[in-house]
């Protein structure tokens, strides 16, 4: 049932730098569907469109369900370049859905919220472990190794690109 798990202790594959883009809704009125509904079915449409251009620079993303009424999504990216140029593609699903989400705060009056946030982790300043874990995060968008082929502790996965 459920995802197969990856037996032992993995690491993520991924050893050049990685863009981290966390985005999110938090619906501060459930009845006011209006403000939120779009919102929210949205980003399912973005996520496909992504998924399956290899060349958007998205690796994989993680949709994830926070505190009460907060709903996003972790994605990983090849670079924080091709993520900018995907927010500002003519003819892909992002201009829409913002410039519509933009009319739609306005009018509603603080019925539904939002945030992103954006980090740039350079080669040798990420790690990740997954003991008896199905693909996830990271390791799902680049694949996983052993964690002995990147270093036993942390300390070593960390150091492996600075110098």
């Amino acid at each position: 049932m459920g995802a197969e798990l990856l037996a032992g202790r993995m690491t993520a594959e991924a050893e050049g730098e990685v863009t981290v883009f966390l985005i999110g809704m938090r619906i501060n009125r459930f009845r006011a569907l209006r403000s939120w509904l779009p919102v929210f079915r949205s980003m399912p449409r973005m996520l496909r469109e992504l998924s399956r251009d290899r060349e958007s620079g998205m690796l994989g993303h993680q949709v994830l369900l926070g505190p009460p009424r907060v709903f996003y999504v972790v994605q990983y990216w090849d670079s924080h370049e091709r993520l900018l140029e995907y927010s500002v593609a003519q003819g892909k699903e992002h201009r829409p859905a913002w410039a519509a989400f933009n009319r739609r705060l306005r009018e509603g009056r603080g019925k539904v919220g939002f945030w992103h946030e954006t980090y740039v982790v350079p080669a040798g300043s990420h790690e990740a472990v997954y003991i008896n874990m199905p693909a996830f995060g990271l390791g799902k968008a680049t694949g996983v190794v052993p964690v002995g082929r990147r270093g036993d502790r942390a300390a070593d996965r960390l150091s492996l690109k600075r110098a």
